[in-house]
């Protein structure tokens, strides 16, 4: 699937129903997401791999890798109500994914899923529940050698600090990600935030 098309389809998913501001509920633009997809694709690390999206929310990423030929896709979701419109959207493109209702914190989860080849996740950014994104980083390093997440632009740093001597960043790309008037507390229509793609590898 060309990119184009993987952009269209991805925008054809329905979002969150009833959006929770304490896990940062905002769905993954689909560009954004196919841009993510497409450079682990270009990587040789979505197609025949056992990928695995962690906060999968309505399933934009894992769906997207299904349909770039990974040759399984497992996402893991702590909203049952999100898996539930995640399920539905992997339908419209009959897009083969697994959900699984689970904490990302559950110390369970990597014998639960197993070992897997490539983790994405667009984790919480932690602007309301700080260092929110920690628990996604450890069970990805956990989870697979390679890891693509979408960050706040800026975040290479303490990604950096945070995992030295477990994992090591090989690739950024730079993006935005537009969120849309969700939230009580917002105050415009749409505000564009700038991200950061990491490609992280997973040290011996």
């Amino acid at each position: 699937m060309k990119l184009k098309k993987l952009e269209m389809t991805l925008q054809r998913l329905s979002g969150f129903t009833r959006p929770r501001p304490s896990l940062e509920q905002y769905q993954t633009p689909a560009p954004l997401a196919a841009r993510l997809l497409y450079h682990a694709l270009m990587n040789g690390d979505i197609e025949g791999k056992r990928v695995c999206d962690l906060g999968s929310g309505t399933g934009v990423l894992a769906i997207g890798a299904a349909l770039l030929g990974a040759a399984s896709v497992v996402g893991i979701e702590i909203d049952e109500t999100a898996v539930g419109t995640a399920r539905a959207n992997a339908d419209l493109p009959e897009a083969d994914v697994e959900f699984i209702v689970a904490n990302a914190d559950d110390p369970t989860l990597p014998d639960n899923v197993g070992p897997c080849d490539t983790v994405i996740m667009n984790p919480p950014f932690g602007a309301q529940k700080a260092h929110a994104d920690r628990p996604f980083i450890d069970l990805a390093l956990r989870l697979a050698p390679v890891t693509y997440g979408i960050f706040n632009a800026g975040s290479t740093p303490f990604v950096e600090s945070y995992t030295e001597g477990r994992g090591k960043i090989t690739d950024r790309v730079g993006g935005s990600f537009p969120i849309k008037r969700t939230f009580a507390f917002h105050t415009r229509d749409v505000q564009e935030i700038e991200v950061e793609i990491l490609r992280l590898k997973r040290t011996p």
